[in-house]
């Protein structure tokens, strides 16, 4: 019998908002990338687009300021998402997606840091 996987949900990452007509926010994402849902971003200061948050450089992307609710492919342009831009909220640790220059703990717990000052609130459960 062949295994069946399902990708993560808006479920798998959003575990509480307090009203949605205030958390959310529709963005534009930088064209060049496929986005996966509990992607975290940042926004680019100059142009007013989000790309995944880095951790580091200049351009305002490395801090973090909203997580991604649904998959977005953005490789061909630029493309509108719909993201938790504030809190209240939580979101699972576990179902955030992060830029590969992400890549220890102390950079992710930056980045949860970066989420909580925004009322967006990592969580192992919830």
């Amino acid at each position: 019998m062949p295994v069946l996987t399902q990708p993560p949900t808006l479920g798998d990452v959003l575990k509480f908002e307090l009203n949605p007509s205030y958390t959310r926010e529709t963005v534009t994402l930088l064209a060049g990338a496929s986005y996966p849902v509990g992607a975290v971003l940042g926004r680019i200061t100059a142009s007013g687009l989000y790309k995944l948050a880095t951790s580091g450089g200049s351009d305002g992307a490395q801090t973090a300021a909203a997580v991604l609710l649904t998959a977005v492919d953005a490789s061909a342009a630029d493309t509108l998402g719909v993201v938790i831009a504030r809190g209240p909220a939580i979101v699972s640790k576990s179902a955030l997606v992060f830029d590969a220059t992400v890549d220890d703990a102390a950079k992710t717990a930056t980045k949860h840091g970066q989420l909580a000052a925004l009322g967006i609130v990592p969580r192992d459960t919830a």
